[in-house]
Formats: C-alpha cells, sequence, structure tokens
C-alpha cells in the first residue's frame, strides 16, 4: 500500500499494495488461447463446483462458481492491479536514498525478482489449493479455521478500504481535468463505485473483459510515454550521467528503497483469488503469475530508465509525482494534463480487480461458514451477489464518512502479515502433506521458500517499527473480527455460522 500522492495531482491513489499493462504476443496483446480482449472464452455453464450450470435468469447454486476465465484474465488482472500511478510517483522515493542511476534500476531489478519469486512460491499454493479467496484459502489449509478467518476477515477489510480509496483517488483526478467538479469528489467517487458494481452485476464475462481491455489500453498508454520520455529527453541524459557510480550507496538506503520498491511491485499476488474460476489453474495461473510479474519488471525498469533519461537524480529525489515532472518537461503544462488522464486509465482496472477480490473473499469465507453463508450465492452470471452487495455498502460507508484514511494505514500491515503467513503455509503444508497433488512446485524449494519468508518477515518487521501506532490499531481490529467470530460460534454452539 503507498502512500497518498504529493501536491498537484490527486493526492489519493490505491496502487499496492498497492495495488496496481499487459504481455503481448504475436498477433495480440495477451498470451492466452483466445482472441485478444476477451481471454475467457468458455465452455458455457460450467461451473466450478460439481454443479451442471445454470440456465438464463436463475440463480447457481450457493457456492458455485462459473470457470470462464483463462490465462489472459490471469495477465491482465495481474498487470491492471499493479502497474499503475505508483510508478509515476515511487521513483523519486527510491532515488532520496540511492545515489546513482545503476543504484537505482538494480535495486528496481532485485526487486522485481524478489516478487518474482514470490510469485513462483505461492503459484504452489494456487495450484495445490484452487479456491477462490486467496490468501484465506492457504491459511485456513495451513493453520486451520481461526487463522484462516483473520486472514481472510483482514484481507476483506483490506480490500474493501483500498476500494474507498481508489475509488476517491479517480474522482480526484477528474476534479484535476474539470475543475468545475471541485465540489463533487466523494459523489463522483460513489457514482463511480456503484458504476464498477453494475459491470460486474452483469456477469463474470462483462468483468473480464472490462479488465483486460482497460489494461491493454494503461499499458499502451505507458508505453507512449515510455517511448516519448526516451525520444524527446534533453540532451545529454542528465539522470543517466555517472550511471556506474556508486558513492554514497548506504545499507539503511539499500533497504528503504527495496522497502518502497516491494510496496511499488503489490499487486501481483491478484490472479490467486480467481483460480476456482479459472477453466485450467493448473496451466494458467503458472504462466500468469510468472508472466505477469516478468511483464511488470520490464515496465518499471523502462519507466525508470525514461525519468532517469528526461531528470536529473536530484530533481527526481525531490519529486512527489515523477512523471508528472518528466512529462512537464517534454510537454510542459499540458504533459501534467497527460499524466493525469493516464492515472484516471491506471485507476479502472484496478477499481474492476479489487472489488472483484474482495467479494471472491466474502464469498470463500461464506461458503466454509466462516460467516454468514448467505454470502456465498451466486448470481446467473457467476457474480456472487450477495458478497459484491455487502463489500459495497462498506467500501461506500467509508467513502461517506472518510474513515478510509484512517483504515488505509493499517492496510499495509494486513497486507505485510497475512502475505507472511501465507508463505509460512508453504513451508507447513510441503512439511505436513508431501503426498498432495501439486501441478506446479516451486522453484528452487526450500531455498526459494527461505528466502522469500525471510524477506516477508523482514518486512512485516519494518512495517511493524516504522509505523507501531497503526500495528497497534491493527492487532485490535483483528481482535474485534476473532471476538465476533467466538460469539457467534458460542451461541451457535457450532463451528460454522448458519445464517
Amino acid at each position: 500500500m503507498e502512500p497518498p500522492l504529493g501536491a498537484g495531482v490527486a493526492r489519493r491513489e490505491a496502487e499496492g499494495a498497492g495495488f496496481g499493462a499487459n504481455v503481448t504476443r504475436r498477433g495480440g496483446p495477451f498470451a492466452s488461447g483466445s482472441p485478444p480482449g476477451l481471454a475467457c472464452r468458455a465452455m458455457q455453464g460450467e461451473m466450478s463446483g460439481v454443479g451442471s450450470g445454470v440456465s438464463p435468469g436463475s440463480r447457481s447454486p450457493i457456492g458455485q462458481l462459473r470457470r470462464l476465465l483463462g490465462l489472459g484474465f490471469g495477465l491482465a488482472v495481474i498487470i491492471g492491479s499493479t502497474i499503475g500511478v505508483g510508478i509515476l510517483r515511487t521513483p523519486g522515493l527510491v532515488a532520496g536514498h540511492l545515489p546513482s542511476g545503476a543504484a537505482i534500476l538494480v535495486l528496481w531489478l532485485v526487486g522485481g525478482l524478489y516478487t518474482l519469486l514470490g510469485s513462483v512460491c505461492l503459484a504452489e499454493l494456487g495450484t495445490m489449493v484452487p479456491q477462490a479467496g486467496g490468501y484465506y484459502a492457504y491459511a485456513r489449509r495451513g493453520f486451520g479455521d481461526w487463522v484462516g478467518f483473520g486472514v481472510g476477515w483482514t484481507d476483506w477489510l483490506t480490500y474493501c478500504t483500498v476500494l474507498a480509496y481508489a475509488s476517491i483517488g479517480l474522482a480526484e483526478f477528474m476534479r484535476v481535468l474539470v475543475p468545475a467538479l471541485g465540489g463533487w469528489v466523494r459523489p463522483i467517487a460513489i457514482v463511480t463505485l456503484l458504476a464498477m458494481v453494475a459491470l460486474q452485476w452483469a456477469g463474470l464475462r462483462v468483468s473480464a473483459w472490462f479488465q483486460e481491455w482497460t489494461t491493454a489500453v494503461k499499458f499502451l498508454a505507458f508505453l507512449a510515454l515510455i517511448v516519448a520520455a526516451l525520444t524527446m529527453a534533453p540532451a545529454g541524459a542528465p539522470g543517466l550521467r555517472g550511471l556506474g557510480g556508486a558513492g554514497g550507496l548506504t545499507f539503511a538506503g539499500v533497504i528503504l528503497a527495496l522497502q518502497a520498491i516491494v510496496i511499488a511491485y503489490g499487486g501481483w499476488q491478484s490472479a490467486l483469488y480467481f483460480t476456482e474460476e479459472d477453466r485450467d489453474p493448473s496451466r494458467h495461473l503458472p504462466r500468469a503469475m510468472i508472466g505477469g510479474v516478468a511483464s511488470v519488471i520490464v515496465v518499471y525498469l523502462l519507466v525508470n530508465l525514461a525519468l532517469l533519461a528526461v531528470l536529473p537524480i536530484p530533481d527526481l529525489a525531490r519529486s512527489t509525482l515523477p512523471g508528472a515532472d518528466a512529462a512537464a518537461v517534454i510537454a510542459g503544462d499540458r504533459g501534467k494534463q497527460v499524466i493525469t488522464i493516464l492515472s484516471v486509465l491506471s485507476l479502472l482496472p484496478l477499481l474492476n480487480a479489487i472489488l472483484m477480490i474482495g467479494t471472491r473473499i466474502l464469498f470463500a469465507m461464506g461458503r466454509d461458514g466462516l460467516v454468514s453463508r448467505r454470502t456465498a450465492s451466486v448470481n446467473a452470471g457467476g457474480t456472487p451477489d450477495v458478497a459484491t452487495v455487502v463489500t459495497t455498502v462498506v467500501a461506500l460507508l467509508l467513502i461517506a464518512s472518510g474513515t478510509f484514511q484512517t483504515l488505509i494505514a493499517l492496510a499495509s500491515v494486513f497486507l505485510a502479515v497475512n502475505y507472511c503467513v501465507c508463505c509460512l503455509a508453504l513451508v507447513v503444508l510441503r512439511r505436513r502433506e508431501p503426498g498432495a497433488e501439486r501441478p506446479f512446485r516451486a522453484w528452487g524449494y526450500p531455498w526459494s521458500a527461505a528466502i522469500v519468508v525471510v524477506g516477508a518477515v523482514v518486512f512485516l518487521a519494518g512495517v511493524l517499527v516504522n509505523d507501531t501506532q497503526s500495528a497497534v490499531k491493527a492487532a485490535g481490529l483483528l481482535a474485534v473480527g476473532l471476538i465476533g467470530r467466538a460469539v457467534v460460534v458460542g451461541r451457535s454452539g457450532k463451528g460454522n455460522p448458519a445464517v
């Protein structure tokens, strides 16, 4: 989760975890077996469970999602959730800790490779447990209902918060483009969110199509920005002078820069939440995770190279939104307007993905009986309808009350804790269930898992030390959820709430 944007452009955005382009191939923008745009050509009515399908106008049985998604959606949801406003901002934070262009590029590559290693490890869990819910499903399989509930509860709250955060961010970018909308930020955010809900209510096919095409448009826009910066940069490429210098590099600077970079790569895990709706998760998930993260690495390196070609490192380090400053050097005030438009384009697929993810978490918990089973209902189009309504209502309340600004600080704590739990679940399940079917195995295990676990623990420690107050509040919010579940379980006398 990234901190708010600097002045001059809308300050709120939710690139992950921020959250948080596409992969090209011969003949189309996505490496799926389907035509570009809709990579979810599917068997009509196929369900993720044992159900046989639905007829038009009917409701799917509770707990039955539709297997309509393909590799293209997996790539689009990862890239669309990751690349965005964050990469236009974070290079300034990173440059503030590093002395040279070489150090900046190397650290972005190292952060990307660490993210790739994490994606490979969690791809094993995703193919071993191909169920909706992502982190929740793995935590529950590894550590039981209570830990699973804790991860699911906090993960769902995180996505509700990011949903409100991104909606406000998009509305503020709209205000920058159209100053007359200055007093209408919250109404615009609410209308935007409701439009996304209407889109998803139309069914999984429609929301998947929207995710793929908006991601493709965003990717092309970023490519255009990169090409413009590299071809129209001032003579001498100020940020690339002395590229090989490493004088002034400090250990603390490297750690702080890596922390910002890892946050900028947030969103890479998004495909994990949709394995139950994928036609062939054993094949598609590893390819989407590896291909998606690799694509993000390439784009991030190119963006940094483009920024260094336009801005001297001191200017880059002082910038709160380097993308806008670089665009202003190239095209003046119009360049800043272009970056604002690009920011709006970046948030559209993010909003769509975050809403889809949040509803899948709640759906999975409802189906397993850890929350009301009513949240496990699915409409004829394949959308978890009650879970969508509940998630939307919570996000709308956060927008209307402004409390998302408080919760957004807790989201980074939840993300760090939940990632750490899932990394540990990989190790636990390898030991406890060595014979379980694993269509994909993490490369280089156990060393790869060890690196990922150590990195996750270090990142979590950094979050806890740097923002202890938020960590305490996050623990309190987790306790509220656990106490609430204990009360419900105690009253029912059963392990699962049936309401």
